[in-house]
Protein backbone atom coordinates (compact mmCIF):
# COMPACT_ATOMS: atom_id res chain seq x y z
CA UNK A 1 0.00 0.00 0.00
CA UNK A 2 1.19 3.39 -0.98
CA UNK A 3 2.65 5.50 2.00
CA UNK A 4 0.63 8.57 3.28
CA UNK A 5 3.41 10.04 5.28
CA UNK A 6 7.40 9.96 5.03
CA UNK A 7 9.99 10.37 7.86
CA UNK A 8 13.42 11.29 6.28
CA UNK A 9 16.11 10.79 8.96
CA UNK A 10 15.96 8.94 11.87
CA UNK A 11 16.56 11.91 14.18
CA UNK A 12 13.72 13.82 12.65
CA UNK A 13 10.96 15.15 15.02
CA UNK A 14 8.49 15.74 12.06
CA UNK A 15 6.80 13.65 9.06
CA UNK A 16 6.48 14.84 5.63
CA UNK A 17 2.89 14.40 4.04
CA UNK A 18 2.62 12.63 0.74
CA UNK A 19 -0.96 13.55 0.17
CA UNK A 20 -3.47 15.44 1.41
CA UNK A 21 -4.60 14.70 5.51
CA UNK A 22 -7.55 15.99 6.97
CA UNK A 23 -8.27 16.89 10.34
CA UNK A 24 -8.41 13.31 12.55
CA UNK A 25 -6.51 11.21 10.45
CA UNK A 26 -4.73 8.35 12.28
CA UNK A 27 -1.04 7.68 10.92
CA UNK A 28 1.39 5.47 12.13
CA UNK A 29 5.33 5.04 11.62
CA UNK A 30 7.55 3.13 13.55
CA UNK A 31 5.15 1.93 15.71
CA UNK A 32 4.16 5.41 16.26
CA UNK A 33 0.69 6.52 16.51
CA UNK A 34 -0.05 10.12 15.30
CA UNK A 35 -3.61 11.56 14.87
CA UNK A 36 -3.86 15.04 13.34
CA UNK A 37 -4.64 18.13 14.76
CA UNK A 38 -5.00 19.90 11.81
CA UNK A 39 -5.32 19.88 7.99
CA UNK A 40 -1.65 18.66 6.72
CA UNK A 41 -1.74 19.63 2.83
CA UNK A 42 0.50 17.71 1.06
CA UNK A 43 4.54 18.09 1.10
CA UNK A 44 3.78 20.05 4.45
CA UNK A 45 5.33 18.31 8.00
CA UNK A 46 4.04 17.33 10.38
CA UNK A 47 4.98 17.35 14.51
CA UNK A 48 5.55 13.83 15.88
CA UNK A 49 5.65 14.70 19.53
CA UNK A 50 4.50 17.48 21.53
CA UNK A 51 7.05 20.06 20.76
CA UNK A 52 7.34 23.09 22.74
CA UNK A 53 7.88 27.03 22.50
CA UNK A 54 11.64 27.24 21.64
CA UNK A 55 12.58 23.77 20.87
CA UNK A 56 14.27 22.51 17.93
CA UNK A 57 12.64 21.55 14.57
CA UNK A 58 15.16 18.55 12.80
CA UNK A 59 14.65 17.91 9.44
CA UNK A 60 17.42 15.82 6.85
CA UNK A 61 18.34 14.80 10.41
CA UNK A 62 19.66 18.75 10.79
CA UNK A 63 18.45 21.92 12.63
CA UNK A 64 15.61 23.65 10.43
CA UNK A 65 14.52 26.31 12.82
CA UNK A 66 12.83 26.79 16.31
CA UNK A 67 9.27 26.41 17.71
CA UNK A 68 7.48 29.24 18.31
CA UNK A 69 4.81 28.40 19.92
CA UNK A 70 4.11 24.78 21.25
CA UNK A 71 3.48 22.58 18.55
CA UNK A 72 1.14 19.32 19.63
CA UNK A 73 1.48 16.23 18.11
CA UNK A 74 0.26 15.97 14.89
CA UNK A 75 0.16 19.40 15.00
CA UNK A 76 1.06 21.49 11.22
CA UNK A 77 4.49 23.05 11.28
CA UNK A 78 3.90 26.62 9.53
CA UNK A 79 4.87 30.03 9.20
CA UNK A 80 3.51 31.15 12.16
CA UNK A 81 4.72 28.76 14.28
CA UNK A 82 8.55 28.04 13.25
CA UNK A 83 11.25 30.47 12.70
CA UNK A 84 14.20 30.20 10.70
CA UNK A 85 17.20 28.57 12.66
CA UNK A 86 20.55 26.58 11.76
CA UNK A 87 23.67 25.39 12.45
CA UNK A 88 27.01 27.21 13.15
CA UNK A 89 29.69 26.69 11.05
CA UNK A 90 33.04 25.10 12.87
CA UNK A 91 36.04 23.40 11.98
CA UNK A 92 36.24 21.05 9.19
CA UNK A 93 36.00 17.58 11.27
CA UNK A 94 36.76 15.47 7.28
CA UNK A 95 34.50 13.04 6.54
CA UNK A 96 35.70 12.11 3.08
CA UNK A 97 35.83 8.39 2.84
CA UNK A 98 33.18 8.17 0.33
CA UNK A 99 31.57 4.54 -0.98
CA UNK A 100 31.44 5.01 -4.70
CA UNK A 101 28.30 3.44 -5.91
CA UNK A 102 28.64 1.01 -8.50
CA UNK A 103 29.43 2.10 -12.01
CA UNK A 104 29.89 -0.97 -13.91
CA UNK A 105 27.01 -0.79 -16.15
CA UNK A 106 28.80 3.05 -17.28
CA UNK A 107 32.09 2.04 -17.32
CA UNK A 108 32.75 1.58 -21.46
CA UNK A 109 29.63 3.72 -22.23
CA UNK A 110 30.77 6.89 -24.53
CA UNK A 111 28.78 9.82 -25.60
CA UNK A 112 29.08 11.78 -28.87
CA UNK A 113 30.36 14.87 -28.85
CA UNK A 114 32.66 17.70 -30.30
CA UNK A 115 36.15 17.68 -29.14
CA UNK A 116 37.81 20.77 -28.95
CA UNK A 117 41.29 21.89 -29.51
CA UNK A 118 42.42 22.48 -25.38
CA UNK A 119 40.56 18.89 -24.91
CA UNK A 120 37.17 19.67 -23.66
CA UNK A 121 34.25 17.97 -25.23
CA UNK A 122 30.66 19.95 -26.24
CA UNK A 123 27.22 18.32 -26.06
CA UNK A 124 26.55 20.72 -28.84
CA UNK A 125 27.88 23.07 -31.32
CA UNK A 126 27.36 26.45 -31.04
CA UNK A 127 28.62 30.06 -32.66
CA UNK A 128 28.48 33.13 -30.09
CA UNK A 129 27.76 36.77 -30.63
CA UNK A 130 28.24 38.95 -27.84
CA UNK A 131 28.53 42.73 -26.83
CA UNK A 132 30.66 43.58 -24.00
CA UNK A 133 28.86 46.31 -22.98
CA UNK A 134 24.51 47.02 -23.46
CA UNK A 135 25.55 49.84 -25.24
CA UNK A 136 25.78 46.83 -28.90
CA UNK A 137 22.48 45.22 -27.93
CA UNK A 138 20.94 46.97 -30.80
CA UNK A 139 23.51 45.73 -33.41
CA UNK A 140 23.30 42.47 -31.33
CA UNK A 141 19.72 42.47 -32.29
CA UNK A 142 20.23 43.80 -36.18
CA UNK A 143 22.47 41.17 -36.73
CA UNK A 144 20.16 38.55 -34.97
CA UNK A 145 17.56 39.83 -37.46
CA UNK A 146 19.83 39.15 -40.01
CA UNK A 147 21.35 35.50 -39.74
CA UNK A 148 18.82 33.33 -38.31
CA UNK A 149 16.16 32.82 -40.70
CA UNK A 150 19.02 32.83 -43.77
CA UNK A 151 20.65 30.25 -41.83
CA UNK A 152 18.11 27.81 -41.38
CA UNK A 153 17.36 28.33 -37.67
CA UNK A 154 14.52 30.14 -37.29
CA UNK A 155 11.87 28.91 -34.73
CA UNK A 156 8.27 27.18 -35.33
CA UNK A 157 5.39 30.17 -35.52
CA UNK A 158 3.12 28.11 -34.01
CA UNK A 159 1.52 31.49 -32.17
CA UNK A 160 2.05 34.09 -34.42
CA UNK A 161 0.19 31.67 -37.21
CA UNK A 162 -2.59 31.60 -34.32
CA UNK A 163 -2.47 35.45 -34.04
CA UNK A 164 -2.77 35.77 -37.79
CA UNK A 165 -6.07 33.74 -37.76
CA UNK A 166 -7.41 35.51 -34.70
CA UNK A 167 -6.66 39.08 -36.12
CA UNK A 168 -8.28 37.91 -39.72
CA UNK A 169 -11.61 37.41 -37.28
CA UNK A 170 -11.44 40.74 -36.01
CA UNK A 171 -11.06 42.09 -39.40
CA UNK A 172 -14.11 40.04 -40.53
CA UNK A 173 -16.30 41.25 -37.62
CA UNK A 174 -15.79 38.78 -34.94
CA UNK A 175 -16.96 40.47 -31.60
CA UNK A 176 -15.15 39.47 -28.56
CA UNK A 177 -16.84 36.37 -27.41
CA UNK A 178 -15.58 34.53 -30.76
CA UNK A 179 -12.25 36.03 -29.90
CA UNK A 180 -11.79 34.69 -26.50
CA UNK A 181 -13.54 30.99 -27.06
CA UNK A 182 -13.20 30.25 -31.24
CA UNK A 183 -10.66 27.42 -31.15
CA UNK A 184 -7.77 28.19 -33.14
CA UNK A 185 -5.36 24.87 -34.69
CA UNK A 186 -2.47 26.48 -36.36
CA UNK A 187 -0.32 23.49 -35.87
CA UNK A 188 3.00 23.92 -36.03
CA UNK A 189 4.79 25.87 -38.79
CA UNK A 190 8.51 25.26 -39.01
CA UNK A 191 11.40 27.41 -40.71
CA UNK A 192 10.80 27.06 -44.32
CA UNK A 193 15.21 27.51 -45.03
CA UNK A 194 17.30 24.63 -44.52
CA UNK A 195 20.22 24.67 -42.46
CA UNK A 196 23.27 26.73 -44.44
CA UNK A 197 25.74 24.45 -41.75
CA UNK A 198 24.38 21.37 -40.91
CA UNK A 199 26.83 20.44 -38.11
CA UNK A 200 26.58 23.99 -36.19
CA UNK A 201 23.64 24.11 -33.88
CA UNK A 202 22.86 27.37 -34.31
CA UNK A 203 24.12 31.26 -33.54
CA UNK A 204 23.35 32.43 -29.81
CA UNK A 205 23.23 36.09 -29.31
CA UNK A 206 23.96 36.85 -25.52
CA UNK A 207 22.55 40.33 -24.98
CA UNK A 208 23.01 41.68 -21.12
CA UNK A 209 22.69 45.02 -19.27
CA UNK A 210 26.12 45.23 -18.09
CA UNK A 211 29.65 46.38 -19.06
CA UNK A 212 29.62 49.79 -18.33
CA UNK A 213 28.40 52.03 -14.80
CA UNK A 214 28.33 49.78 -11.41
CA UNK A 215 30.95 49.03 -10.53
CA UNK A 216 34.78 47.67 -12.02
CA UNK A 217 34.10 44.72 -9.94
CA UNK A 218 30.89 44.21 -11.92
CA UNK A 219 32.87 44.76 -15.67
CA UNK A 220 35.36 42.20 -14.13
CA UNK A 221 33.06 39.59 -13.30
CA UNK A 222 31.45 40.24 -16.54
CA UNK A 223 34.57 39.72 -18.65
CA UNK A 224 35.22 36.61 -16.95
CA UNK A 225 31.78 34.97 -17.30
CA UNK A 226 31.89 35.83 -21.03
CA UNK A 227 35.26 34.31 -21.30
CA UNK A 228 33.55 31.60 -19.62
CA UNK A 229 31.21 31.16 -22.54
CA UNK A 230 33.56 32.17 -25.67
CA UNK A 231 36.18 29.25 -24.03
CA UNK A 232 32.97 26.67 -23.43
CA UNK A 233 33.32 23.33 -24.90
CA UNK A 234 30.02 24.08 -26.60
CA UNK A 235 31.14 27.00 -28.20
CA UNK A 236 32.62 26.55 -31.94
CA UNK A 237 33.85 30.67 -32.04
CA UNK A 238 32.57 33.69 -30.84
CA UNK A 239 31.95 37.58 -32.57
CA UNK A 240 32.37 40.10 -30.36
CA UNK A 241 31.01 44.18 -30.22
CA UNK A 242 32.50 46.38 -28.47
CA UNK A 243 31.93 50.10 -28.56
CA UNK A 244 35.31 50.72 -26.74
CA UNK A 245 35.17 53.40 -24.03
CA UNK A 246 33.26 50.75 -21.36
CA UNK A 247 34.36 49.45 -18.47
CA UNK A 248 34.35 46.12 -19.54
CA UNK A 249 37.67 46.31 -22.03
CA UNK A 250 38.83 44.03 -24.36
CA UNK A 251 41.33 43.49 -22.89
CA UNK A 252 40.06 42.25 -19.94
CA UNK A 253 37.94 39.34 -22.02
CA UNK A 254 41.66 38.57 -23.85
CA UNK A 255 43.14 38.06 -20.57
CA UNK A 256 40.03 36.22 -18.65
CA UNK A 257 40.76 34.35 -22.28
CA UNK A 258 43.61 33.04 -21.38
CA UNK A 259 43.30 32.16 -17.85
CA UNK A 260 40.76 29.57 -19.04
CA UNK A 261 42.36 28.93 -22.02
CA UNK A 262 45.90 28.96 -22.40
CA UNK A 263 46.56 29.08 -26.13
CA UNK A 264 43.36 29.27 -27.38
CA UNK A 265 42.67 28.28 -30.25
CA UNK A 266 39.00 29.03 -31.58
CA UNK A 267 38.16 31.63 -33.84
CA UNK A 268 37.28 34.57 -32.52
CA UNK A 269 36.37 38.01 -33.74
CA UNK A 270 36.52 41.51 -31.97
CA UNK A 271 35.11 44.31 -33.44
CA UNK A 272 35.54 48.05 -31.91
CA UNK A 273 33.09 50.07 -33.16
CA UNK A 274 34.76 53.58 -32.20
CA UNK A 275 37.55 52.08 -33.94
CA UNK A 276 35.93 51.21 -37.28
CA UNK A 277 34.05 54.02 -37.22
CA UNK A 278 30.33 54.14 -39.10
CA UNK A 279 27.90 51.32 -37.66
CA UNK A 280 27.54 50.65 -41.57
CA UNK A 281 31.02 49.41 -41.27
CA UNK A 282 31.41 47.78 -38.53
CA UNK A 283 28.08 45.75 -39.33
CA UNK A 284 29.40 44.70 -42.66
CA UNK A 285 32.23 43.65 -40.68
CA UNK A 286 30.41 41.29 -38.21
CA UNK A 287 28.70 39.87 -41.07
CA UNK A 288 31.51 38.33 -42.64
CA UNK A 289 33.64 37.38 -39.82
CA UNK A 290 30.76 35.23 -38.42
CA UNK A 291 30.01 33.83 -41.51
CA UNK A 292 33.31 32.72 -42.09
CA UNK A 293 33.37 31.75 -38.29
CA UNK A 294 30.68 29.63 -39.06
CA UNK A 295 32.29 27.71 -42.16
CA UNK A 296 34.79 26.80 -40.00
CA UNK A 297 32.54 25.62 -36.78
CA UNK A 298 30.82 23.20 -39.50
CA UNK A 299 34.08 21.81 -39.92
CA UNK A 300 33.45 19.91 -36.50
CA UNK A 301 31.30 16.41 -36.30
CA UNK A 302 30.10 14.53 -33.06
CA UNK A 303 32.68 11.99 -32.24
CA UNK A 304 32.70 9.44 -29.45
CA UNK A 305 33.72 10.81 -25.60
CA UNK A 306 34.44 9.00 -22.42
CA UNK A 307 31.50 10.13 -19.66
CA UNK A 308 34.29 11.64 -17.83
CA UNK A 309 34.11 14.35 -20.55
CA UNK A 310 30.69 15.75 -18.97
CA UNK A 311 30.61 18.47 -16.47
CA UNK A 312 27.07 18.73 -14.93
CA UNK A 313 25.55 21.72 -13.43
CA UNK A 314 23.36 20.86 -10.52
CA UNK A 315 20.18 23.26 -10.24
CA UNK A 316 16.36 23.59 -8.67
CA UNK A 317 14.08 25.94 -9.42
CA UNK A 318 10.48 26.49 -8.16
CA UNK A 319 10.75 23.98 -5.53
CA UNK A 320 8.08 22.03 -3.55
CA UNK A 321 8.25 19.62 -0.29
CA UNK A 322 9.12 17.10 -2.64
CA UNK A 323 11.99 18.80 -4.49
CA UNK A 324 13.99 17.07 -1.13
CA UNK A 325 12.39 13.83 -1.07
CA UNK A 326 12.59 12.85 -4.79
CA UNK A 327 14.20 15.01 -7.63
CA UNK A 328 17.14 16.22 -5.74
CA UNK A 329 18.13 13.33 -3.87
CA UNK A 330 17.50 11.29 -7.57
CA UNK A 331 20.07 13.37 -9.85
CA UNK A 332 22.37 13.55 -6.31
CA UNK A 333 23.05 9.79 -7.44
CA UNK A 334 23.26 10.48 -10.73
CA UNK A 335 26.28 12.98 -9.58
CA UNK A 336 27.86 10.03 -7.09
CA UNK A 337 27.75 8.34 -10.65
CA UNK A 338 29.40 10.55 -12.56
CA UNK A 339 31.72 11.31 -10.21
CA UNK A 340 33.27 7.66 -10.04
CA UNK A 341 33.57 7.67 -13.94
CA UNK A 342 35.86 10.44 -13.32
CA UNK A 343 32.93 13.39 -14.72
CA UNK A 344 32.56 16.54 -12.94
CA UNK A 345 29.31 18.32 -11.17
CA UNK A 346 29.20 21.66 -9.85
CA UNK A 347 26.43 22.22 -7.19
CA UNK A 348 25.83 26.00 -6.62
CA UNK A 349 22.99 28.48 -5.02
CA UNK A 350 25.20 29.51 -1.78
CA UNK A 351 22.01 30.90 -0.19
CA UNK A 352 20.51 27.36 -0.83
CA UNK A 353 23.14 25.61 1.62
CA UNK A 354 22.12 27.91 4.72
CA UNK A 355 22.40 24.99 7.76
CA UNK A 356 24.07 22.16 5.65
CA UNK A 357 27.34 24.17 5.33
CA UNK A 358 28.88 22.13 8.08
CA UNK A 359 28.17 18.82 6.11
CA UNK A 360 29.82 20.10 3.15
CA UNK A 361 32.85 21.72 4.85
CA UNK A 362 33.29 18.02 6.43
CA UNK A 363 33.65 16.72 2.66
CA UNK A 364 36.17 19.30 1.37
CA UNK A 365 39.60 16.94 0.74
CA UNK A 366 41.56 20.18 1.18
CA UNK A 367 41.52 22.37 4.37
CA UNK A 368 41.98 25.67 2.03
CA UNK A 369 39.28 24.60 0.19
CA UNK A 370 36.79 24.31 3.60
CA UNK A 371 38.42 27.97 4.68
CA UNK A 372 37.42 29.09 1.57
CA UNK A 373 34.06 27.52 1.31
CA UNK A 374 33.36 29.34 4.81
CA UNK A 375 34.70 32.81 4.11
CA UNK A 376 32.82 33.36 0.46
CA UNK A 377 29.62 32.31 2.56
CA UNK A 378 29.99 34.32 5.35
CA UNK A 379 30.56 36.98 2.99
CA UNK A 380 27.65 36.75 1.12
CA UNK A 381 25.38 36.31 3.97
CA UNK A 382 27.20 39.64 4.95
CA UNK A 383 26.18 41.76 1.81
CA UNK A 384 22.96 40.61 1.42
CA UNK A 385 22.32 41.69 5.38
CA UNK A 386 24.01 44.61 4.76
CA UNK A 387 21.11 45.41 2.05
CA UNK A 388 18.37 44.84 4.32
CA UNK A 389 18.29 40.91 3.51
CA UNK A 390 19.29 38.26 4.35
CA UNK A 391 19.65 33.85 3.63
CA UNK A 392 16.60 33.19 5.50
CA UNK A 393 14.61 35.37 3.32
CA UNK A 394 15.39 33.22 0.46
CA UNK A 395 12.31 30.89 0.18
CA UNK A 396 9.47 32.22 -2.39
CA UNK A 397 6.01 33.05 -1.85
CA UNK A 398 5.55 29.19 -3.88
CA UNK A 399 8.16 27.61 -1.85
CA UNK A 400 6.62 28.09 1.16
CA UNK A 401 3.28 27.66 0.05
CA UNK A 402 4.40 23.98 -0.84
CA UNK A 403 6.23 23.83 2.20
CA UNK A 404 9.10 24.99 2.09
CA UNK A 405 8.89 27.47 4.98
CA UNK A 406 12.40 28.03 6.02
CA UNK A 407 15.48 28.54 4.33
CA UNK A 408 17.33 25.87 6.54
CA UNK A 409 14.52 23.52 5.30
CA UNK A 410 14.83 24.28 1.57
CA UNK A 411 18.43 24.38 1.96
CA UNK A 412 18.51 20.28 3.29
CA UNK A 413 16.63 19.53 0.91
CA UNK A 414 18.35 21.47 -2.22
CA UNK A 415 21.66 20.03 -1.00
CA UNK A 416 20.66 16.31 -1.98
CA UNK A 417 21.80 17.34 -5.77
CA UNK A 418 25.47 17.13 -5.11
CA UNK A 419 24.82 13.58 -3.53
CA UNK A 420 27.54 12.71 -0.95
CA UNK A 421 30.94 12.43 -3.07
CA UNK A 422 34.13 14.70 -0.94
CA UNK A 423 34.24 17.94 -2.18
CA UNK A 424 37.19 18.63 -4.85
CA UNK A 425 37.23 22.30 -5.05
CA UNK A 426 35.62 25.53 -4.33
CA UNK A 427 35.33 28.20 -6.73
CA UNK A 428 34.38 31.63 -6.35
CA UNK A 429 32.16 33.18 -9.35
CA UNK A 430 32.61 33.31 -12.26
CA UNK A 431 36.22 30.89 -11.80
CA UNK A 432 36.02 27.69 -14.29
CA UNK A 433 35.66 24.08 -13.13
CA UNK A 434 39.14 22.30 -13.60
CA UNK A 435 39.17 19.39 -11.36
CA UNK A 436 37.19 16.08 -11.65
CA UNK A 437 34.47 15.83 -8.87
CA UNK A 438 32.19 17.67 -6.81
CA UNK A 439 32.82 21.61 -6.78
CA UNK A 440 31.02 24.12 -5.21
CA UNK A 441 30.17 27.34 -7.05
CA UNK A 442 29.60 30.36 -5.01
CA UNK A 443 26.18 31.69 -6.53
CA UNK A 444 22.92 33.16 -6.04
CA UNK A 445 19.83 31.03 -5.63
CA UNK A 446 17.86 32.56 -8.44
CA UNK A 447 17.24 29.77 -11.12
CA UNK A 448 18.64 32.10 -14.04
CA UNK A 449 21.56 33.45 -12.56
CA UNK A 450 22.40 30.36 -11.02
CA UNK A 451 22.27 28.29 -14.18
CA UNK A 452 24.30 30.86 -16.43
CA UNK A 453 26.86 31.15 -14.08
CA UNK A 454 27.52 26.78 -13.66
CA UNK A 455 27.20 26.96 -17.62
CA UNK A 456 30.09 29.72 -17.79
CA UNK A 457 32.24 27.61 -15.38
CA UNK A 458 32.50 24.69 -17.94
CA UNK A 459 28.74 23.00 -17.03
CA UNK A 460 28.06 21.09 -20.78
CA UNK A 461 24.79 19.18 -19.28
CA UNK A 462 22.74 21.11 -16.65
CA UNK A 463 19.61 18.95 -14.58
CA UNK A 464 17.29 21.25 -13.00
CA UNK A 465 14.69 19.74 -10.83
CA UNK A 466 11.50 21.50 -10.18
CA UNK A 467 8.36 20.99 -8.25
CA UNK A 468 6.09 23.80 -9.67
CA UNK A 469 7.30 24.00 -12.52
CA UNK A 470 10.02 26.48 -14.66
CA UNK A 471 10.81 26.88 -17.85
CA UNK A 472 14.24 28.30 -17.30
CA UNK A 473 16.74 27.08 -20.47
CA UNK A 474 20.53 28.34 -21.45
CA UNK A 475 21.58 29.72 -24.93
CA UNK A 476 24.23 26.72 -25.49
CA UNK A 477 23.60 24.18 -23.02
CA UNK A 478 21.10 21.72 -22.85
CA UNK A 479 19.32 21.81 -19.38
CA UNK A 480 16.93 18.66 -18.30
CA UNK A 481 13.51 19.84 -16.56
CA UNK A 482 12.94 17.29 -13.97
CA UNK A 483 9.46 17.21 -11.91
CA UNK A 484 9.42 16.14 -8.63
CA UNK A 485 5.85 14.89 -8.75
CA UNK A 486 3.74 13.43 -11.40
CA UNK A 487 0.69 16.05 -11.07
CA UNK A 488 3.43 18.46 -12.07
CA UNK A 489 5.05 16.49 -15.09
CA UNK A 490 1.74 15.15 -16.49
CA UNK A 491 0.22 18.57 -16.02
CA UNK A 492 3.29 20.91 -17.65
CA UNK A 493 4.36 17.97 -20.10
CA UNK A 494 5.52 20.53 -22.69
CA UNK A 495 8.34 21.92 -20.12
CA UNK A 496 9.41 18.55 -18.35
CA UNK A 497 11.88 16.45 -19.65
CA UNK A 498 11.47 13.91 -17.02
CA UNK A 499 9.44 12.70 -13.70
CA UNK A 500 10.86 11.84 -10.44
CA UNK A 501 7.53 11.50 -8.75
CA UNK A 502 7.49 7.80 -8.98
CA UNK A 503 10.09 7.71 -6.05
CA UNK A 504 7.10 9.15 -3.95
CA UNK A 505 4.73 7.28 -5.46
CA UNK A 506 6.89 4.14 -4.70
CA UNK A 507 7.73 2.75 -8.20
CA UNK A 508 11.00 3.72 -8.05
CA UNK A 509 14.06 3.91 -5.98
CA UNK A 510 16.68 7.39 -5.97
CA UNK A 511 18.98 4.73 -7.22
CA UNK A 512 16.85 3.80 -10.28
CA UNK A 513 15.72 7.34 -10.68
CA UNK A 514 19.16 8.21 -10.55
CA UNK A 515 20.70 5.54 -12.80
CA UNK A 516 17.51 6.33 -15.43
CA UNK A 517 18.72 10.10 -15.46
CA UNK A 518 22.09 9.24 -16.14
CA UNK A 519 21.14 7.22 -19.05
CA UNK A 520 19.21 10.20 -20.29
CA UNK A 521 21.94 12.60 -20.12
CA UNK A 522 24.22 10.80 -22.28
CA UNK A 523 21.51 10.56 -24.92
CA UNK A 524 20.88 14.27 -24.72
CA UNK A 525 24.33 14.99 -23.94
CA UNK A 526 24.76 12.68 -27.04
CA UNK A 527 22.49 14.84 -29.61
CA UNK A 528 19.51 11.77 -29.35
CA UNK A 529 17.15 14.01 -27.50
CA UNK A 530 16.25 17.47 -27.90
CA UNK A 531 15.27 18.88 -24.31
CA UNK A 532 12.10 20.97 -24.03
CA UNK A 533 14.05 24.18 -23.51
CA UNK A 534 16.08 23.79 -26.13
CA UNK A 535 13.07 23.35 -28.39
CA UNK A 536 11.11 26.20 -27.46
CA UNK A 537 14.27 27.81 -27.61
CA UNK A 538 14.67 29.11 -24.04
CA UNK A 539 18.21 31.13 -24.20
CA UNK A 540 17.51 32.73 -20.58
CA UNK A 541 21.23 34.58 -19.88
CA UNK A 542 21.47 36.66 -16.70
CA UNK A 543 25.35 37.69 -15.59
CA UNK A 544 25.02 37.82 -11.79
CA UNK A 545 25.86 41.33 -9.94
CA UNK A 546 27.52 40.50 -6.82
CA UNK A 547 25.71 41.21 -3.36
CA UNK A 548 22.84 42.17 -4.92
CA UNK A 549 20.67 38.05 -5.37
CA UNK A 550 19.82 35.86 -3.37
Amino acid sequence: MKQNILKIHPNDNVLVALVDLPVGEVITYDGVTITTVNPIAAKHKVAINDIKAGDSIIMYGVLVGKAQFDIPSGGVISTQNIKHAANSMSAASKHTDWNKPDVSAWESRTFNGYHRPDGSVGTANYWLVIPMVFCENRNIEVLQESLIKPLGYGRKKTYETKAQQLISKIKAGSGVDEILFTEVNAGDVASQESKVFPNVDGIKFLNHSGGCGGTRQDAEALCGLLAGYITHANCAGATVLSLGCQNAQVSILENEIQKRSPGFKKPLYILDQQTIGKESDMMEQALRKTLAGLIQANEYTRQPAPLSKLTIGLECGGSDGFSGISANPAIGYTSDLLVALGGSVILAEFPELCGVEQNLIDRCIQQEDADRFVNLVRTYAQRAEEAGSGFDMNPSPGNIKDGLITDAIKSAGAAKKGGTSPVVDVLDYPEKVVNPGLNLLCTPGNDVESTTAEVGSGANVVLFTTGLGTPTGNPIVPVVKIATNTNLYNKMSDIIDLNTGTIIEGEETIEQAGARILDYVIQVASGEVEVSAVRHGQDDFIPWKRGVSL
